[in-house]
């Protein structure tokens, strides 16, 4: 099994599959981009599948593909379709910003995918295209409708809010989730942008997003008893709602951390295994699997590599504590 010092196990492996994007959100990074992991450093698919069936045999049940962009990767359905194939297959999720979605959506269900997490941070077109630098909304809501039609359930709706630019806009997205039968997740803007910029002053905190909400919605909070490792605190919406299934949740990670029950373990796109989304260290799985290693003997190593790297987990993120440093890499780097 894959634990650490504090007797938590890592059963969700999230998978970075490109550290390419195709939105430039403010809060992300810089208009011109960055500077991308060249090709050749990327994990091919065999290579991804050969980790995730390693990290699978110890224990874990979760994959979820991230970036980037993961829609971006060539062949995702495939990569999909391979991860449920494995013996005692994991669920299998996508995080994305929706772009792309509206085409692929058929194909990623058809191949087991399990459900998708959609970035949406405004319904307004003009805020859009200022936070993302592009005009893309249209494209967000057909990607969200597709993944509804095709059964992705639950579709999860991810937003960032930030003082000053969208922050009047909670109420506005609960009610278009509810409408539509998706699930807002409301995460409060961590500093993992490429810029450094990120400040806690200017960050919206889960008290204000839950007392803003308040003013809109009888909101009932979930027994925690209910939320084992989930990152989101929830809250049933106006009695549940019509069909009993009205919530919100809110990803308190820098106000209210959740790292006590932290079950995740990370791969970026070129083969680096983290322990935490902060982590100033990382284990390189990409040597081992271009090692020319015999198979048995190459799974030993990776198993070890990661059974390593979840041991060397640290107890919390550090963010607010005395030395705490960013990490450098974005997110956009890391996988989310």
């Amino acid at each position: 099994m894959l634990i650490d010092g504090f007797g938590r196990v890592a059963r969700d492996l999230r998978v970075s599959l490109t550290d390419r994007c195709n939105l430039r959100c403010t809060y992300c990074m810089p208009a011109e981009g960055l500077a991308w992991i060249p090709r050749p450093d990327l994990l091919s698919d065999d290579e991804v599948v050969r980790v995730i069936a390693v990290a699978v045999r110890l224990g874990v049940n979760e994959v979820r593909f991230t970036g980037g962009e993961p829609l971006l990767r060539p062949g995702l359905p495939g990569l999909v379709a391979r991860t449920r194939a494995l013996p005692d297959p994991p669920e299998v999720s996508v995080t994305t910003n929706g772009i792309g979605l509206a085409t692929v959506a058929p194909a990623l269900a058809e191949a087991g995918l399990t459900r998708v997490n959609v970035s949406l941070d405004t319904l307004d077109r003009e805020r859009f295209r200022e936070l993302t630098r592009r005009d893309r909304l249209a494209d967000v809501l057909a990607g969200l409708q597709a993944a509804d039609d095709a059964g992705l359930h639950p579709v999860k709706v991810n937003t960032v809010l930030m003082r000053g630019v969208n922050d009047d806009e909670a109420p506005a997205l609960l009610r278009f989730c509810l409408e539509r039968g998706y699930r807002l997740r409301i995460i409060e803007q961590m500093p993992l942008d490429a810029q450094h910029g990120w400040s806690r002053e200017a960050m919206v905190t889960a008290d204000e997003v839950l007392h803003e909400l308040q003013q809109h919605f009888d909101l009932t909070p979930v027994d925690s008893h209910f939320r084992g490792s989930a990152p989101a605190e929830e809250w049933v919406v106006d009695g549940g709602g019509p069909d009993g299934n009205w919530t919100v949740g809110i990803i308190a990670s820098v106000t209210r951390p959740f790292c006590a029950a932290c079950d995740r373990l990370r791969l970026t796109a070129d083969g680096q295994v983290r322990n935490c989304l902060f982590s100033r260290t990382e284990a390189d799985l990409r040597a081992v699997l271009r090692s020319g290693a015999a198979p048995d003997d190459m799974d030993m190593q990776l198993a070890a590599v990661l059974t390593g790297e979840v041991a060397r987990k640290r107890a919390g993120h550090g963010i607010g504590e005395p030395g705490f440093s960013q990490p450098d890499r974005p997110m956009s780097a890391i996988g989310g």
